[in-house]
């Protein structure tokens, strides 16, 4: 399967799955804090995978820098929303107002990805390499789930790293932690 058919599935359940939370009443906090671990477990393994096989083949195209710098933005905005939620919902304090900005920013971002990115993919990508970056991606979301905060956040800087500094950075990493 192709890389955007996965991401539209991968889009869908995360819309559907903060819908869901946006439209809980206060009074389910158990309800509430497990539809916010599903979401973080579908959104972080989502982008990070996104971002180190399908974002990561087209950065340095012309046609592609400027929109994946933002998207990239927008993956932090998003994770960094996802935080204050999961704080807010143990504080039980404005995690409504919270939840909603957060729908709000994910369904921009999905919409920018899917008219804008997407129609530039599959001006630079092959249809061989769609389904290769589709297959790596679903490999790579289940390694990244396993994975502690501060891995996947480690994860983050080294996509956001320029290529020719980011196999340097991740060999260091893999090496400092094995010492």
């Amino acid at each position: 399967m192709q890389i955007y058919e996965l991401l539209k599935e991968d889009h869908i359940r995360v819309k559907g799955l903060l819908k869901e939370l946006v439209n809980l009443d206060n009074g389910k906090p158990q309800v509430r804090l497990a539809l916010i671990t599903q979401i973080r477990d579908e959104l972080v393994p989502h982008a990070r995978a996104e971002e180190a096989v399908f974002y990561n083949a087209l950065r340095t195209h012309p046609a592609a820098k400027e929109i994946m710098s933002q998207v990239y933005r927008e993956h932090i905005q998003a994770e960094a929303m996802l935080k204050v939620l999961q704080a807010g919902d143990k504080l039980n304090r404005g995690w409504k107002k919270t939840a909603i900005r957060l729908k709000k920013a994910l369904e921009n971002h999905i919409s920018e990805e899917e008219n804008k990115v997407f129609p530039i993919a599959k001006r630079i990508l092959s249809s061989d390499d769609s389904v290769r970056i589709g297959e790596a991606f679903e490999a790579m979301k289940p390694k990244v789930r396993a994975e502690s905060f501060l891995g996947t956040t480690i994860d983050l800087i080294a996509n956001l790293l320029p290529p020719r500094f980011m196999k340097s950075f991740l060999l260091q990493e893999r090496l400092g932690s094995e010492n």
